[in-house]
């Protein structure tokens, strides 16, 4: 069976845990490999975590079939789409499948589990591979995944890491999971770090439809036994949505508020935000957004000083006149035991960040799995 590793560097997952998973839609764990044949542009929005594509009509090509079916005939659509599909399947058996063993059992699947997924499974049985098709298609799929997102995180005891905006919570909680605890990186999956500021460069965020995919297989990995760690968020991470059952349970689950010093977290943003300055004019444009929440003249001089470059200092204020109000009127809002919460000062700019994560491990006294330590030290 594969082990597949996420593209955005997301914890590695097992197909075989998340197929044990979900193996009431259709008894996943039986086939040995899952394949979606959907067009490229529907597998992009969101897929079963493991499948890869391959598709049997291409994203113009299903247009055409559409406008066909409307516009001309539903007969001369299909006759045209049929004629399509087997020349896609045909180029894929040459090529995508050519190494495929004779007692290879592959599961296929597309919208609905019609046409597509059914020519594609009807062709390999007549080869001789046991294929079968997935009974609804990925509609089956999201079915099941929006049921899961009301019960599977309620199986956890999580721990909260909260504090204030620079103290590293991401990379101390990085360093968690390097030390072999198990942690849910809600920011890596949601590819934004949750704030104003926190468009990652470069990188689109995912679907909703696919961050609930991927919420899903990271919690199949989980041991309900042994506690998760998660970074503390509001309901929302940039255009993401987390699940109300997740946030219910981390929300009142125990906390750990972490401190550093200001000039560590404002040395930890010139490290992380940097790139901000890279597009001066977007920048700037961010901040304008803060208008309402402060003065237009702060704003301005905020702007000011990404013209000046005066890139601690900027840091420095926004910190002090923005975020850290924002953390002091939020936190104690959406965490009920973070008056109860256990202390831990971090320096995120230190090399040391596992050694510092042990010792909060030890403090905690929260046993970690030896395997999974190795696993994320293991080349990818």
């Amino acid at each position: 069976m594969r082990t597949v590793v996420c593209a955005r560097k997301c914890p590695i997952f097992r197909v075989s845990k998340l197929k044990s998973l979900l193996a009431p839609l259709d008894d996943l764990a039986r086939f040995d490999e899952i394949i979606d044949v959907r067009t490229p542009l529907e597998f992009a929005e969101d897929h079963i975590p493991g499948a890869f594509n391959a598709p049997v009509l291409s994203n113009e090509e299903r247009v055409i079939v559409g406008t066909m079916y409307k516009q001309v005939s539903p007969y001369e659509a299909t006759r045209h789409g049929a004629a399509l599909v087997l020349r896609n399947i045909a180029h894929h058996l040459d090529t995508t499948f050519a190494d495929r063993p004779r007692n290879w059992r592959p599961l296929i699947y597309c919208w609905r589990g019609g046409k597509r997924s059914g020519s594609m499974t009807t062709l390999f049985n007549m080869i001789g591979w046991q294929a079968r098709q997935l009974d609804g298609g990925y509609k089956t799929y999201r079915r099941s995944v929006v049921d899961k997102l009301t019960t599977l995180p309620r199986g956890f005891d999580y721990i909260a890491l909260v504090g204030h905006t620079g103290t590293g919570k991401t990379r101390l909680l990085h360093a968690l999971r390097d030390a072999g605890a198990q942690v849910l990186e809600l920011e890596g999956l949601a590819c934004h770090r949750g704030s104003l500021l926190g468009a990652w460069p470069g990188r689109p965020q995912p679907s909703q439809k696919a961050f609930d995919s991927a919420l899903i297989g990271a919690l199949a990995q989980f041991d309900p036994a042994r506690p998760v760690f998660v970074e503390s968020e509001s309901r929302r991470i940039g255009a993401i949505t987390l699940p109300d059952a997740l946030l219910e349970r981390f929300h009142r689950g125990a906390c750990v508020e972490i401190h550093a010093a200001l000039d560590e977290r404002v040395a930890f943003l010139l490290e992380d935000y940097g790139h901000l300055f890279d597009d001066r004019a977007g920048f700037k444009a961010q901040l304008a957004r803060l208008i309402g929440l402060h003065s237009r003249e702060l704003v301005t001089r905020w702007q000011q000083m990404i013209d000046d470059d005066v890139r601690g200092e900027l840091f420095r204020e926004l910190l002090e006149r923005h975020y850290d109000p924002a953390y002091q009127r939020s936190s104690r809002q959406h965490f009920s035991e973070l008056a109860h919460a256990q202390q831990f000062t971090f320096r995120p700019t230190a090399g040391d960040t596992s050694g510092q994560a042990r010792a909060l491990l030890a403090q905690l006294s929260v046993s970690v799995d030896a395997d999974e330590a190795k696993m994320a030290h293991a080349p990818t």
